[in-house]
């Protein structure tokens, strides 16, 4: 196998880890990515028989508890309660119970709505130069994902602190001083919905948290712990990828689009696939081994854990023409961006609908909308994120 070397926190990478993905990405080959210390999988048929292996799964095996954890015990309490991070048959007790409530026919119902929150949030900017990013795009997600669970739309704020200390955990920049940070907010995220799932027991409304409440599946409910994780999770998955995706799909479209009819509806969903696939919001997932593996000519033993570099997987040639491109008139075909098999994102209905309705209102009411400077990306990785999105809304 061969090492491969990149600090996910260089800013080169940081700026433009395509081209460090070029290199493997169009190869059914499995890299040694030295950094990370395990082999990586770039190419997209890989990923997929991966995701959908039952073999690999993201579920710690007991043996792999490590002392960084005792130290992050709010934090791990949380995630060990977490669909994201289990396996069946727990997994797919959640994940079917969270299905009874989080359906994509109550998801599509909220289309009007999403929409007029674009347009209050485009209405409530106060100049004409903006950051865009912040001022829009951060700002509808979470509002959206709170008022879906019926959490009280003016803790937008505390959310998105909570859930970005959070996710750090998962980023390459982490250290210790930023994991005490993580789990100190993961106390208070945790200690606001207990306090609010209780409200919501004894008065219950049309909401997720209410739903997910009664949901019940041959006499199963969750458990207090499990519905806690569960809020938290969607609170977090909710937002965090949604705003990177608007934000990164904003400044492609401002960069490529000239003529932007494809904005329109006859091409809006091929427009969203595009900028999921040209730059997605999160660029890796990991697995473990749960035996001993032959894949790729390389074993793994039990416990090996193997880097899925989705971020990669969307510019393999041998799935799309000129990959480097973006191209809104691409016949939509899968993508990676959400996952796959049994882990596939529940979000992504939500995810898509925000951005199929959020991408039109806003170039419809600012047609001459254009970039101030040249857009960074922040350290984030192993999401994929820009800092800042400065542009003009003169016409």
């Amino acid at each position: 196998m061969q090492l491969i070397s990149q600090n996910p926190t260089d800013n080169d990478f940081i700026q433009d880890p395509y081209k460090f993905y070029e290199t493997f990405v169009s190869t059914d080959g499995l890299y040694f990515w030295n950094e990370y210390n395990m082999p990586a999988v770039f190419d997209a048929a890989g990923q997929e028989l991966l995701f959908k292996d039952k073999r690999f799964g993201r579920e710690k095996l007991k043996n792999q508890s490590t002392n960084d954890e005792k130290n992050l015990k709010a934090f791990y309490n949380v995630e060990s309660n977490s669909m994201l991070e289990l396996e069946p048959p727990k997994h797919t007790r959640l994940r079917g119970l969270v299905l009874r409530a989080f359906t994509t026919r109550k998801i599509i119902t909220i289309q009007p709505e999403i929409a007029a929150l674009s347009y209050k949030l485009l209405d409530d900017l106060k100049s004409n130069n903006v950051d865009i990013l912040k001022g829009f795009a951060t700002q509808l997600p979470v509002i959206v994902i709170a008022r879906l669970l019926g959490v009280p739309e003016s803790m937008a704020q505390d959310l998105l602190s909570w859930s970005n200390d959070m996710v750090m955990m998962y980023q390459a920049r982490r250290t210790k001083e930023l994991e005490i940070k993580a789990n100190s907010s993961t106390k208070e995220f945790v200690s606001f919905m207990e306090k609010y799932i209780e409200e919501k027991r004894y008065k219950p409304e049309d909401d997720l948290i209410s739903h997910l409440i009664a949901a019940e599946q041959e006499g199963d409910k969750l458990t207090k712990d499990e519905l806690i994780s569960t809020c938290i999770l969607l609170l977090n998955a909710g937002h965090e990828a949604t705003v990177h995706t608007i934000g990164n799909g904003i400044k492609a479209i401002l960069e490529h689009g000239k003529h932007r009819n494809f904005l329109g509806p006859k091409y809006i969903n091929s427009t969203v696939e595009e900028i999921l696939r040209y730059d997605p919001p999160l660029h890796m997932f990991t697995r473990y081994a749960y035996e001993d593996i032959i894949f790729r000519n390389h074993k793994f033993k039990c416990g090996d854990q193997v880097a899925l570099v989705i971020g990669a997987a969307g510019r393999d040639k041998r799935i799309w023409a000129s990959p480097n491109k973006f191209n809104p008139f691409r016949q939509i075909k899968k993508n990676l961006s959400f996952g796959s098999g049994i882990h596939f994102c529940v979000g992504a209905p939500l995810a898509r609908l925000e951005l199929v309705t959020a991408l039109p209102i806003l170039f419809k009411k600012f047609p001459n909308i254009r970039l101030l400077d040249q857009p960074l990306y922040s350290n984030l990785y192993h999401f994929h994120g820009l800092q800042k999105l400065n542009v003009s809304l003169q016409n």
